[in-house]
């Protein structure tokens, strides 16, 4: 399919959105949080289809689900995201020059962005609602997996869209193929910004294919580092809510950092995961500690490909360490600058912790399963971000506006 007539629509549509009001958006997202919910059964009838074609052991697999309770807390979401402040037209800076030259900086949006991710059509609706109350189109790239959640999302979106008199090219979805993926990655001259979620092979591909600015954006290798110092209720609580909570998304956690002093508490960190079957590869010195104590079928040796590993499924690592030192120096090797835990009661390595580590998130004494643009406070998100530059972390509103200069004069020239 040549999609240059679908780019030059989105961005036709795009501009529309200059002049609308706030309120008018923020109308137009709620009725889609309400018509999400009116056509649940029809969302999910095209869900199962997906679903039919995926083993229900795949990582993948709960991503993909829809049910009538994860629609019902997208709408809520669609209904968070109008009632946030509109990011546009921020005055982030205003001076006068000795020249009597007003000049200020405003946030403005991109434009159009173009959105690549995998199995998880609840970002179909994030996406749409992220990007119109921040003044932009998209144009959705999703997998084959699901092709046919993602259709029947935006067939009810458009709907709203046409009813109300809106452009309803505001949002596009290309087929699900990879020729349509490389052309999205060079369309230059039609869109913006290119932001993949997913595995870490996807967003690796699109950083080396595309031609437009890339936000990287997905790929979660947590580690949570039980200190010395650590309180082990604090631990095998926190431990077990970020390995199990939910499995297959990116802030789970993959690796735990145990102090070789603590070795002896480790099969009291990891207990609770047993309780969901999680299979755990411990380095030589932890599985001495965990034999016998943890079920002989889910401990395994580690081996080097245990570590960096972004597992999404009930599986985990375990490395001793005998120095804080160590545990950074691990950390910087193997992690992704995603999300990174500390568990200790020593204040002063708690904040050693904070400064050394290199990461979008960094807590102490709490699960990384709060990365997430919803409970940093940010309503919805389009992703989270592991790069530095434009936006690091959950990335909401702020993050997909930009700025531009606005410069007001009397009839002054430069000498």
């Amino acid at each position: 399919m040549d999609c240059t007539p679908v780019f030059k629509d989105v961005l036709k549509a795009s501009r529309s959105l200059n002049v609308l009001e706030k309120d008018t958006i923020d109308n137009v997202l709620l009725m889609v949080a309400d018509a999400a919910v009116e056509n649940t059964q029809f969302i999910i009838s095209e869900n199962n289809k997906d679903l039919a074609l995926m083993e229900e052991s795949d990582p993948r697999f709960d991503r993909l689900l829809l049910t009538a309770k994860r629609i019902a807390e997208i709408a809520s979401d669609l209904r968070s995201v109008a009632g946030l402040p509109s990011p546009l037209g921020r005055i982030l800076s205003e001076n006068i020059r000795p020249t009597g030259l007003k000049i200020s900086r405003i946030s403005v949006p991109f434009g159009v962005i173009g959105i690549i991710y995998e199995a998880r059509p609840n970002v179909t609706f994030d996406v749409f609602s992220l990007c119109l109350k921040s003044g932009n189109a998209c144009i959705l790239k999703g997998g084959s997996d699901a092709i046919n959640s993602n259709t029947a999302i935006v067939k009810v979106i458009r709907s709203v869209l046409e009813k109300y008199g809106f452009d309803r090219n505001l949002l596009a979805l290309l087929p699900a193929g990879h020729d349509e993926t490389s052309q999205l990655l060079n369309a230059r001259d039609y869109v913006d910004l290119i932001i993949p979620r997913g595995s870490r092979n996807l967003i690796d591909y699109v950083r080396e294919n595309a031609t437009i600015p890339v936000i990287e954006t997905g790929a979660g290798i947590c580690h949570t580092y039980f200190d010395e110092f650590g309180d082990r209720e604090k631990g095998r609580i926190i431990i077990n809510n970020a390995k199990t909570r939910r499995v297959s998304v990116c802030n789970a956690l993959d690796c735990v950092i145990v102090h070789e002093k603590r070795i002896n508490d480790i099969d009291y960190l990891v207990g609770l995961c047993s309780d969901s079957g999680v299979l755990i590869y411990a380095d030589e010195k932890a599985y001495k500690a965990l034999e016998g104590k943890y079920p002989e079928s889910l401990l395994q040796r580690a081996t080097a490909d245990s570590f960096g590993t972004e597992f999404l499924s009930y599986k985990m690592a375990i490395k001793t360490v005998d120095s804080f030192e160590e545990a950074l120096t691990h950390i910087s090797e193997y992690g992704s600058k995603h999300s990174e835990a500390i568990i200790s009661e020593n204040s002063e390595r708690i904040q050693l912790f904070h400064k050394l580590v290199d990461a979008a998130s960094v807590y102490s004494n709490a699960s990384t399963a709060f990365t997430d643009g919803a409970q940093f406070g940010l309503g919805a998100e389009i992703g989270i971000s592991t790069q530095k530059l434009h936006a690091r972390g959950p990335m909401a509103l702020e993050a997909l506006t930009t700025y531009k200069w606005i410069i007001e004069g009397n009839g002054q020239v430069r000498s």
